[in-house]
C-alpha cells in the first residue's frame, strides 16, 4: 500500500472514529498531496510525498517554537500533536553516528577537500539520506567534518 493510499484509509478511519484533529491533519496533507498532482499533472511516488510531509513537519515545528515564543500554549499542544501525527508516516530519523558515517562516505565519494565542495555533499547526502535526515542536520555534520 502506498503511502498516499494509507494516508487516505486513514483519514476514513478518523472520521469513522470521530478524531476530529486527526482527520483534519491528514486532510490537510491530503489537500497538499493532491495540489501538488495536479500542478505537475502526475501522480507523487512515495519519495515525494515523504518530502511533503517532511515539509509538513518542519512547517509544524517552526509553528511549536513561534507559539512558544508567544505563550501559547492551546497552540502548541495542537501543533505537537500534529507533529506527532505527520512522524508516523516518515521514515525513523537516521542517528547522529549513522549520519555521519554516511556524510564521511558521501566526502570520500565526491572527493570533497573543503567548504568550496559543500555544494556536492550536500546535493549526494540529500539523495542518499532521502527523508532520513533534514538539510539543516546534513550541513551542521558535514561543516564539522569538514572543518575538522
Amino acid at each position: 500500500m502506498s503511502l498516499r493510499e494509507q494516508i487516505k484509509d486513514d483519514i476514513k478511519a478518523a472520521m469513522r472514529a470521530k478524531e476530529t484533529g486527526k482527520r483534519n491533519t491528514l486532510r490537510n496533507i491530503q489537500t497538499a498531496i493532491k495540489q501538488i498532482e495536479v500542478d505537475e499533472r502526475k501522480e507523487l511516488t512515495d519519495a515525494e510525498v515523504e518530502k511533503i510531509l517532511m515539509k509538513y513537519a518542519k512547517q509544524r515545528e517552526e509553528g511549536i517554537k513561534q507559539f512558544k515564543e508567544a505563550e501559547r500554549e492551546d497552540l502548541v499542544a495542537k501543533e505537537e500533536a500534529e507533529l506527532a501525527l505527520v512522524k508516523q508516516y516518515l521514515p525513523e530519523p537516521m542517528g547522529d553516528e549513522e549520519l555521519e558515517t554516511m556524510i564521511k562516505s558521501v566526502i570520500a565519494e565526491v572527493g570533497a577537500t573543503g567548504m568550496q565542495d559543500m555544494g556536492k555533499i550536500m546535493g549526494a547526502a540529500k539523495q542518499t539520506a532521502g527523508s532520513r535526515a533534514d538539510g539543516a542536520r546534513i550541513n551542521k555534520v558535514a561543516k564539522k567534518l569538514l572543518l575538522s
